[in-house]
């Protein structure tokens, strides 16, 4: 009988290959699935005052105070009116959670590491930055986004402080 450290490592290996897509804007990305918690539909996002302009604000999620990111914003697209098909996907990297408001999310799927190429060498500045590969898929492209590299360590440290802050106030 396989004890609970090799079932967790097989169910590892499992994910390994797996992303959730999404859609910003008219670009695909995929983020890797082994980082998200959970999807959930809009809710209501209590605003912050002196807070970077893609951070819409926290949101209480089940006790949890997170800080809400709006991934067109943060991909430098222009705002627009979320729809029905708007959405948060919850993602926990080693110092935070946060939530990735996304256009659309697609679907879940396997890309083989084989299918994946480093991004152009071009200065890694802005938004490409976190963009850690891109994944060949049939005849199209999905950005892959390595949610570790999504902030930088000021933006980190200010969501953190952030959540701890308002965590009375939600």
């Amino acid at each position: 009988m396989n004890n609970d450290g090799e079932l967790m490592e097989r169910e590892e290996d499992a994910r390994l290959d797996m992303y959730l897509t999404f859609a910003v804007a008219d670009e695909e990305y995929g983020i890797d699935i082994r980082s998200v918690t959970e999807i959930i539909g809009m809710q209501p996002i209590r605003t912050l005052p002196e807070s970077p302009d893609f951070v819409r604000g926290i949101v209480n999620l089940r006790g949890k105070i997170i800080p809400v990111v709006d991934m067109r914003l943060r991909l430098g697209n222009p705002e627009t009116a979320y729809t029905d098909r708007t959405c948060i996907v919850v993602v926990e990297t080693t110092r935070m959670t946060a939530g990735l408001i996304v256009d659309e999310v697609s679907e879940v799927m396997v890309i083989e590491q084989g299918c994946i190429v480093p991004p152009p060498d071009v200065q890694l500045e802005g938004s490409r930055r976190f963009i850690s590969g891109i994944g060949k898929v049939g005849e199209t492209v999905k950005l892959l986004i390595d949610c570790e590299k999504l902030f930088d360590i000021s933006e980190m440290k200010s969501m953190v402080r952030i959540s701890k802050e308002n965590k009375q106030n939600v």
